[in-house]
């Protein structure tokens, strides 16, 4: 009996004898019938059990140090050597890895490692090049604690940044022992968002938020907040820390309970100086009944006290029919000055259809309130064809010097709801120039981008926007773990040739 242990990966070999173990009741020969002899087999007995035990641990020990050890394998953008996260690596045998925000998979198949093993690459505009039948993918030997690259080419213009809610956002590094401060902040997809800029302070807003802790999650706003400094560089990995607003518990809670059934979304968030230059934070509320039909629209206000949003008014109920169906300004904010200096703040979705002048007590009165046609087509830049917005926003550009667009196309291809276009325009109203398509999709959806105006910096052509990534109204796509139901960052370098028209 013995063992042997290699340096390295412990591993142990194990050799048993038989160990022809005595009943108790049977002694050695020469001191049979007396309590010695007794004593003598019991601990022959017990000294062999204790040995075999010994080794029992010792080689479940080296089981477990293996299984511990995953192979790192990271995705990495060609040229910048960026890691890229969301680019999904899958087996033959259809076992799906997905790159956390630091691009990193903890890859620990037992069944492959040390085997030569093919990945199909689906990135969403990051791609390796065919083989001979067509296929985009990469060979690849597993081996544990061994460190591999993927690098990928990037065919968007657009830079994938990285996922800023839900759960799991480094959750493949931290199985490999990396990242070990972060910590998710406990929620586990959420719904488009909205974002304010109110008492220096970025106030996040998103609607539907799922839990980990049953399917039906918080229905009436989540919310949370952050510094307005933006972060110190805009590369992956990102890490965007979220202040939320939490119960007792220290669980994310809803902050809109508006009176009426059915979930409540908001939208046209934004924060208007009162007569008194009392900093305010408004929005209005939609009450969604069946199949998301709106029920009531109303106007509600934060309570900073409270911290929550609390019902001001109602301005349309469905009951009373569908003549003021348009009742309340939907979208995100602008803010604009005309050539006599009045500030106006406008919404739209992505071009602006409301105006009212921008202050607390005009936003909540009708009477100031002007209603805007938007532009309906844009021109593709590369094929003349149309361009149909579906949903998006607008932002003035300090170092473009012109407003900018970021919009979803309506049935566009190759995902209906899935690509994203970029425009230019000399007002918040157009009319907006040839559109260039910066992001698209692989059979998936990417709705409601937002432009992250408040990051732009005169100095610098770099535009960040972010949108919900899901697979509702996709063609039935199976839905990426962690990542599917969330936001997801991306940057625009506004200086690029591709987006020189």
């Amino acid at each position: 009996m013995g063992w042997r242990r290699r340096s390295g990966t412990v591993c142990y070999t194990l050799s048993l004898e038989p160990l022809n173990v005595q009943p108790i009741t049977r002694v050695l020969p020469e001191t049979r019938g007396t309590l010695a002899g007794l004593r003598t087999s019991l601990f022959r007995v017990s000294l062999r059990g204790l040995a075999f035990s010994l080794l029992c641990a010792l080689v479940l020990d080296g089981a477990r140090v293996d299984a511990a050890a995953p192979c790192r394998i990271q995705v990495i953008e060609k040229g910048s050597g960026w890691p890229v996260p969301l680019v999904e690596l899958r087996t033959t045998h259809q076992v799906r890895f997905v790159t956390d925000n630091n691009g990193v998979i903890a890859f620990d198949l037992p069944e492959l490692m040390g085997k030569e093993t093919w990945f199909d690459v689906i990135g969403h505009g990051y791609e390796v090049p065919k083989d001979g039948f067509g296929s985009r993918g990469v060979r690849l030997k597993p081996v544990p604690g061994k460190r591999l690259k993927v690098e990928v080419t990037r065919t968007i213009i657009a830079r994938r940044l990285g996922r800023i809610t839900g759960s799991g956002i480094f959750a493949e590094s931290q199985k490999l022992g990396e990242q070990k401060d972060w910590v998710d902040a406990g929620i586990v997809g959420c719904d488009s968002v909205q974002l304010a800029t109110h008492r220096e302070r970025l106030f996040w807003l998103w609607g539907d938020t799922t839990l980990a802790n049953y399917p039906l999650g918080i229905f009436d706003g989540t919310s949370a907040t952050t510094s307005p400094l933006p972060p110190a560089k805009f590369e992956p990995p990102v890490r965007l820390t979220l202040d939320y607003f939490t119960n007792p518990k220290g669980v994310p809670r809803g902050i809109a309970k508006m009176p009426g059934e059915g979930p409540t979304w908001l939208t046209a968030y934004v924060s208007l100086p009162d007569k008194n230059g009392r900093e305010r934070l408004v929005a209005s509320y939609l009450k969604i009944r069946g199949l998301l039909e709106a029920s009531e629209k109303g106007l509600c206000v934060w309570n900073d006290d409270r911290e929550n949003l609390e019902h001001l008014r109602t301005m349309w109920k469905k009951s009373e029919g569908d003549a003021k169906k348009d009742a309340v300004p939907e979208g995100h904010p602008a803010f604009w000055k005309d050539a006599a200096g009045k500030k106006w703040l406008m919404f739209g979705n992505p071009f602006p259809t409301f105006r009212c002048p921008a202050t607390f007590e005009a936003w909540q009165d009708e009477s100031t309130w002007e209603r805007l046609e938007p532009q309906k087509v844009l021109e593709s830049v590369s094929d003349g064809k149309p361009v149909k917005p579906h949903s998006g926003s607008v932002a003035w550009h300090p170092w473009k010097k012109r407003w900018v667009t970021i919009f979803m196309e309506s049935f566009g291809k190759p995902s209906v709801f899935g690509e994203l276009w970029y425009a230019e325009a000399d007002g918040p109203s157009g009319p907006w120039g040839k559109a260039v398509k910066v992001l698209s999709h692989e059979n998936y959806t990417f709705y409601n981008p937002r432009i992250h105006d408040e990051w732009f910096d005169e100095k610098s052509p770099v535009l960040i926007f972010e949108g919900t990534y899901t697979m509702q109204f996709a063609n039935k796509p199976a839905p990426t773990p962690k990542y599917d139901y969330n936001q997801v960052l991306y940057r625009l370098d506004l200086q690029g040739q591709s987006l020189n028209r």
